[in-house]
């Protein structure tokens, strides 16, 4: 692991434990990212944070020591619209990665072309406002229409006191939907809870929208090893075992304060699939059909 340089911050554990858990053959981490190098592919000047570098070598060793055969690398916030990063984990894989990015509103079908040809199969909006400054819904919409014919899908990022207004907007989307971390939902307020009973009935009512059980780390009220998030997550699991997808959200960008451990995030695994037919679903067969099919 490098040292961060000046205002540069590290997210990730340097030694993160061997996890209990054994994954199945062929098990994906469904999100995770790349920063950098910034030699080579430097920061956005919009971005909000400055992380230091952790590029596809550490990527890939992170990956062999928790039992995991493929990632999904998602475009990072700090790297902006500038998805090269991103394109270079992927093409350093040997067809082990695929990719999410993050796209001008204006972009046009020959460059969404040429990113499915390099492995990208969906792409992100950000509704943080801690994150991003500006979220066009409009032109949002404009880019999943685009995607469509590419079977592409589109990842949204938001967080659960937005999720009244942000219903027309997913409903809007002709694509499936992919909504991470569960919308930011509260874990503290059990699995009936008033804002993960709004996700589930979103959930219920749009056969098409997916989301990602992931970041205990982040929504856990109690810490590692966050039992808030296993009574809650569970039952999602169980209630939409076709329509899950879980990932590390290695390197945890903005988590400096609150490190993960890498290994334990496994562990939680068999804790929200709890029978090796959910577990085979989350890790292997929802990410397949999603971005290697």
């Amino acid at each position: 692991m490098s040292a961060a340089g000046p205002l540069r911050v590290v997210s990730w554990h340097p030694y993160p434990s061997k996890p209990r858990y054994v994954p199945p053959l062929g098990a994906v981490d469904a999100h995770c990212h790349v920063f950098g190098p910034m030699a080579d592919f430097p920061f956005s000047p919009k971005a909000k944070y400055l992380p230091d570098d952790a590029g596809p070598d550490m990527l890939f060793a992170l990956r062999a020591r928790l039992g995991f055969s493929r990632s999904v690398v998602v475009q990072a916030s700090c790297h902006g619209t500038d998805n090269r990063a991103t394109l270079n984990a992927i093409a350093r894989s040997g067809d082990s990665c695929r990719g999410v990015a993050v796209v001008d509103p204006a972009v046009n079908v020959a460059e969404l072309e040429a990113l499915h040809a390099s492995g990208i199969r969906g792409v992100r909006f950000n509704f943080l406002k801690r994150l991003v400054g500006d979220a066009p819904k409009d032109k949002f919409l404009e880019v999943a229409k685009k995607i469509e014919p590419l079977g592409w899908h589109v990842v949204v990022y938001f967080e659960a006191d937005i999720l009244d207004e942000m219903v027309p907007f997913l409903e809007a989307i002709p694509t499936i939907v992919v909504v991470d971390h569960m919308g930011r939902s509260s874990m503290s307020e059990g699995p009936e809870g008033p804002q993960v009973s709004a996700f589930k009935q979103l959930l219920d009512e749009q056969p098409k929208i997916w989301t990602k059980v992931t970041c205990p780390d982040r929504l856990s009220a109690v810490g590692d090893p966050w039992d808030d998030f296993a009574a809650v997550v569970r039952p999602i699991v169980e209630r939409y075992p076709d329509r899950v997808l879980w990932g590390t959200d290695w390197p945890h960008p903005n988590m400096e304060a609150n490190i993960p451990d890498d290994g334990h995030l496994v562990d939680m695994i068999p804790r929200i699939a709890v029978t090796q037919d959910l577990q085979q679903r989350l890790l292997v067969d929802n990410p397949t059909r999603l971005y290697w099919l």
